[in-house]
């Protein structure tokens, strides 16, 4: 089965950055030249880039659109990119910007029928993210709890004709204590039909392998960033490790 490991670069005010758990006020600056991280990333072997405008997703304004159009013109890799896209103009913005697919979070719990106009005319350029803390969707940064189930909302996106989304558990995300498996194996499972790329808690080589032998046909990659920053996992290893086709292949 094919698998990758997804390089992530979330800015915030010009910085790559990380959060514990999404909480603006417990940040860390790891770098102020986010071209440069997502060269090496690319040198690194990684072929998909996620990269989250984190003012985007606080204040509901682009903050950093001009970073990502730097990183598309120094590279050839896929780019996936969310924070702050609350209606079409939005996502065309970043489309324009070199975005091979747009990321929509909040928008897609507090609008439906945006959801629906813009997967109807883009269902192949449209992620949507499925962020949830103890079962439930947050939105705006994390900040706010809707009353919706992520078990219920990844259905519902599916029924729209979303064909693939994120899964982040929020409790686990840049914690570094390992992804949550169970959690990523009950939304995989409800929804076989959509791709479910897992982001939360990927720390070591061996949560890469943890989640990757799961076997789910529909989880083709995980994400990972502070654990890359922190140098915990190498980039380069954990990319091939992650591509292996059986243990003969590593």
């Amino acid at each position: 089965m094919s698998f990758e490991l997804i390089p992530a670069i979330d800015l915030l005010d010009g910085n790559v950055v990380r959060l514990q758990q999404g909480r603006r006020e417990e940040q860390t600056i790891y770098s102020s030249d986010p071209t440069a991280f997502a060269e090496n990333f690319e040198r690194a072997g990684a072929r998909i880039l996620h990269i989250v405008d984190l003012n985007g997703a606080f204040d509901g304004r682009f903050g950093n659109l001009h970073l990502v159009r730097q990183i598309r013109q120094v590279t050839k890799m896929h780019l996936e990119f969310g924070g702050g896209i609350r209606s079409v103009s939005d996502a065309e913005e970043a489309w324009s910007a070199g975005v091979d697919d747009v990321i929509i979070g909040t928008r897609a719990v507090e609008d439906i029928e945006f959801v629906r106009n813009v997967l109807k005319e883009h269902s192949d350029r449209v992620i949507i993210g499925v962020d949830a803390r103890d079962g439930y969707v947050a939105t705006r940064g994390w900040t706010e709890q809707s009353q919706t189930t992520a078990l219920e909302f990844a259905k519902r996106m599916l029924d729209l004709g979303c064909r693939k989304i994120i899964y982040t558990d929020i409790a686990t995300d840049g914690m570094l204590e390992g992804p949550n498996l169970e959690g990523l194996k009950t939304i995989a499972r409800a929804v076989p039909e959509m791709q479910v790329i897992a982001s939360g808690g990927i720390s070591s080589l061996t949560d890469i392998e943890a989640t990757r032998e799961l076997g789910l046909p529909n989880v083709p990659g995980c994400i990972s960033g502070r654990a890359l920053y922190d140098g915990r996992i190498d980039l380069a290893l954990a990319v091939r490790i992650a591509r292996c086709s059986d243990d003969q292949d590593r």
